[in-house]
């Protein structure tokens, strides 16, 4: 069963958004945004509440289309290739996981879909030090457990787009280790990594390019050491 895998063909190593806006009815979340995320490079995309950045990530993760402007993945529109989807790794606020499986259930669904193999299974478990919890219901696992399974879910397929949005809640310190390992490897890897948080100090850690938010609007772009 390959359901979810992408065409090899289906490669890109930009993604550009071009005049995007997007309204609920008369709230304008995004207001004419233009940004470009690259191959290799983590970018932070920083703002206060209501600045626009979840709605970015969903429009990137193609779970909503924007009202007006353009969105391109390398040289493919996405709006007319669904098969993109299965070319991006999405850490939402929600898990995304079947609570009544088990993580190990969870992970072997999702490896069987994308084809990944019992390589990518392996691997997983050690970047993220799955243990014995992933053979209870995801429905019991602690925030921080869930947060495991969910970031192991979202790099499973060896995405080309890999969105976080707040990866790090619910992490104890060694996790928080983890996951910026793990980012660092997806980065070095050739994925385009976007990531959204408030956490200043994460987003120093691990960004190459920081940018603003500010009323949907690209406020500040920056390089990693640049001054702001």
């Amino acid at each position: 069963m390959r359901l979810l895998s992408a065409p090899v063909a289906l490669q890109f190593e930009r993604v550009e958004v071009r005049k995007l806006v997007k309204l609920y009815g008369a709230t304008r979340a995004l207001s004419g945004l233009d940004l470009d995320l690259k191959a290799g490079e983590i970018t932070s995309i920083e703002g206060p509440n209501g600045s626009g950045k979840s709605t970015l990530l969903s429009i990137l993760a193609l779970l909503s289309r924007p009202t007006r402007g353009s969105l391109r993945f390398g040289s493919h529109d996405p709006s007319r290739l669904p098969a993109l989807r299965g070319r991006i790794g999405l850490v939402g606020h929600a898990a995304m996981v079947y609570p009544d499986l088990s993580g190990d259930e969870n992970l072997a669904l999702l490896s069987r879909l994308h084809d990944a193999g019992d390589h990518a299974l392996s691997e997983m478990g050690k970047r993220f030090e799955l243990g014995a919890f992933m053979q209870r219901p995801a429905r019991t696992y602690s925030r921080g457990q869930l947060q495991r399974l969910s970031l192991a879910r979202a790099l499973l397929n060896r995405p080309a787009l890999l969105l976080l949005d707040e990866p790090s809640t619910g992490l104890d310190g060694r996790g928080v280790e983890r996951l910026c390992e793990a980012v660092r490897q997806e980065r070095d890897r050739g994925a385009i990594v976007a990531l959204v948080t408030h956490d200043t100090a994460l987003a120093e850690r691990l960004a190459d390019r920081r940018v603003r938010l500010r009323r949907g609007r690209l406020e500040q772009a920056e390089r990693a050491g640049e001054p702001a």
